[in-house]
């Protein structure tokens, strides 16, 4: 399968809490000391968070944002059966954000009495969709997958919003998470804090208990959610929301965002 047609599939499949999928990457470390140091990450689809048993995640769309908000360079990138894999090399001190992100469409139309269904970028959309095409539905999907890892002493400035989508500010930092406590994280899309979006928030290894432990949140007013770690892990967050600003006439936008966090013990 091409890598923009499964990126397109995953978009799908990411965040519904009734999914049986999820998205995710996951570092080797988030809290680093010294002045220089290297952070591997793994990437995949699974229905056991964290557990490499369905497909890797697709890399096109991955950025690194250093903790001067500049650009930086994964090395040693790779994709298997199950997982895909990166290296960053942290060179300066403070926090680092590795997020993949896509763009995507996906149309379902009736042609000669058969149901067809494309997948590509929406620029290409006009042009896919033949003509005589009955019954079309669209949808954008703008999906973003992150995860956070600190060098030293923490800052924020590599997490500066990006305005589209879904997304999250952090009130708490990212790798200051304890178990026991509670984090403050506000809900952005399109740069702008959303409420009533609906979260859930998973810890890792659920494949060794007898239940799942989902959190179901919703956003506030202001578009904080705050969540209290019961235990020290690895949590997966999810979100999404629907609307109509899709850009393209008569389609319908998905925006879904993930994440992991480490949560720490006391």
């Amino acid at each position: 399968m091409r890598a923009l047609s499964l990126a397109a599939v995953l978009s799908l499949a990411l965040v519904l809490p009734a999914s049986a999928h999820r998205v995710w990457m996951l570092p080797s470390s988030t809290v680093l000391s010294g002045g220089d140091a290297w952070v591997t990450f793994d990437a995949a689809v699974s229905n056991d968070l964290f557990v490499f048993e369905h497909v890797p995640m697709r890399l096109e769309g991955l950025a690194v944002t250093g903790p001067e908000g500049t650009a930086l360079a994964h090395e040693n990138a790779a994709t298997g059966k199950f997982r895909s894999t990166f290296d960053i090399h942290l060179t300066k001190p403070g926090s680092y954000r590795a997020a993949i992100v896509n763009d995507g469409v996906t149309a379902s139309y009736k042609l000669d009495g058969a149901q067809k269904r494309w997948r590509g970028k929406a620029e290409a959309l006009k042009q896919a969709l033949p003509a005589g095409a009955q019954d079309v539905k669209v949808t954008r999907v703008v999906q973003r997958t992150e995860t956070f890892v600190t060098l030293g002493k923490p800052d924020a400035t590599a997490f500066a919003p990006a305005g589209r989508g879904l997304e999250l500010r952090f009130d708490t930092h990212p790798n200051n998470l304890t178990a026991g406590e509670t984090a403050r994280f506000t809900v952005l899309l399109d740069g702008a804090p959303a409420p009533g979006i609906a979260v859930e928030v998973v810890r890792g290894g659920s494949r060794y208990r007898d239940k799942s432990e989902e959190q179901k949140l919703t956003s506030g007013p202001d578009g904080v959610v705050s969540v209290t770690w019961a235990q020290a892990g690895q949590y997966w967050f999810g979100a999404e929301a629907q609307d109509d600003k899709s850009g393209i006439e008569g389609a319908r936008r998905r925006s879904v965002y993930a994440a992991t966090f480490e949560v720490l013990p006391q």
